[in-house]
């Protein structure tokens, strides 16, 4: 039985084997010149602007969660309808109530996301943290403190 594995084997040992020898080449060989954008983060070929370690506005969270909601909808949509042509009744009933209820929570999910305002792109959403009225910086090595509310 190992016999039959054992040509595949070699061959990802000789994978290994050239691609460690071309990133050890690339590193002892190549040239070694230190420059402050080196060791900066990478913003599209242009100089970094700000720190790198900047808030991300929540917005675009809630944006790339509905978006992978969405695809996840069009693969349920497009795998049902390619074997829908060719399928027997019963299971053209039985996908199509499963279907139905998919779409109808979809809607749903929908209407709460507009409702609550979800996808509104104000200023209260789109405003760096340092900007908003109760923010206050805190430094990136610095433990987080929970702050207590006083009764009144």
């Amino acid at each position: 039985m190992f016999g039959e594995y054992l040509p595949i084997l070699m061959m990802m040992g000789v994978a290994a084997v050239i691609c460690t020898v071309m990133v050890l080449g690339s590193y002892l060989l190549g040239p070694k010149r230190v420059t402050k954008y080196k060791s900066s983060p990478y913003e599209c070929g242009v100089a970094p602007l700000g720190d790198a370690f900047e808030r991300v506005p929540i917005k675009f969270y809630l944006v790339a969660i509905l978006f992978v909601l969405f695809d996840i909808e069009v693969v349920f949509l497009w795998s049902w309808l390619t074997v829908f042509k060719d399928s027997p009744l019963d299971f053209k009933i039985f996908t199509g109530v499963a279907l139905l209820i998919y779409m109808i929570l979809w809607i749903i999910g929908d209407a709460y996301v507009i409702k609550v305002g979800a996808i509104e792109w104000d200023e209260s959403t789109s405003l760096a943290p340092e900007k908003l009225i109760d923010s206050k910086p805190i430094a990136v090595n610095s433990p987080v403190v929970p702050q207590t509310i006083e009764a009144k």
